[in-house]
């Protein structure tokens, strides 16, 4: 089975790429594409060398659960994300996959390089595009900064201007409950917040939507959360 030309789906995940209990939606996103699963675990690299390397082999250990092809693209700097070589490697991709870790280093890691223009139009031309964590949070306009609240948000890619991602939502939350509508809110009215649970994901996109995984999703204003459960649709504004 083929899918028609133009942008693929979208995945905005909580947490649990490559686990098996995502197995579904990962399938899902790829399926009638290319079997070719591009991963790139660049948001980790901060972490370390043996953290990446978990990532890529949970990565192609899902890649071989679902039966297609791993595609690893080592992109670990700016230098390295203006390579016309790891470029290239995304073409032909059925589903690209930004895993976990630091969004900031993501975002500025890509931010305006051969990769990244490569992605976009990977996905821009059909492919099915996920981020998971940090990954969902870099493809916004708008990062919320987790770690440091009060020192503000950073720029993220920009794919979804209208956006903002808090990943492991029910985990943060329940650790710091009032902590997310006081400071992860952005000033500009035009972007909506959405908290993401563990396991959860957006499909869908850029601005229909449907929630699926173990939980829920949550719209974030000042004035509260409005819950979507597993199955319903969201309509993002923007």
């Amino acid at each position: 089975m083929s899918v028609e030309s133009g942008p693929g789906p979208l995945a905005l995940v909580g947490s649990g790429e490559y686990l098996v209990e995502m197995a579904d939606i990962e399938a899902s996103l790829i399926a009638g594409r290319a079997p070719r699963y591009v991963q790139l675990a660049t948001a980790a690299v901060q972490d370390g060398p043996s953290v990446v390397e978990h990532w890529h082999q949970l990565g192609i250990a899902q890649a071989k659960r679902l039966g297609v092809e791993p595609v690893i693209v080592p992109v670990n700097t700016r230098d390295d994300a203006n390579s016309p070589a790891l470029a290239e490697m995304i073409e032909g991709a059925g589903l690209i996959y930004l895993s976990g870790g630091d969004p900031n280093y993501l975002a500025d890691a890509l931010r305006g390089t051969l990769v990244w223009e490569a992605i976009e139009k990977t996905w821009r031309s059909g492919a099915a595009l996920a981020g998971c964590s940090a990954g969902a949070m870099a493809l916004g306009s708008w990062i919320p900064s987790l770690r440091h609240p009060r020192k503000g948000s950073s720029l993220g890619l920009g794919l979804l201007e209208h956006m903002g991602i808090v990943p492991h939502f029910d985990a943060f939350a329940a650790r710091v409950p009032n902590l997310v509508t006081r400071f992860v809110l952005p000033d500009e009215g035009a972007i909506s917040v959405y908290g993401i649970d563990e396991q959860t994901a957006l499909v869908g996109g850029p601005k229909e939507w449907t929630v699926q995984g173990r939980a829920s999703v949550w719209h974030l204003s000042a004035s509260g959360r409005e819950e979507f459960r597993a199955g319903q649709n969201v309509t993002t504004g923007g």
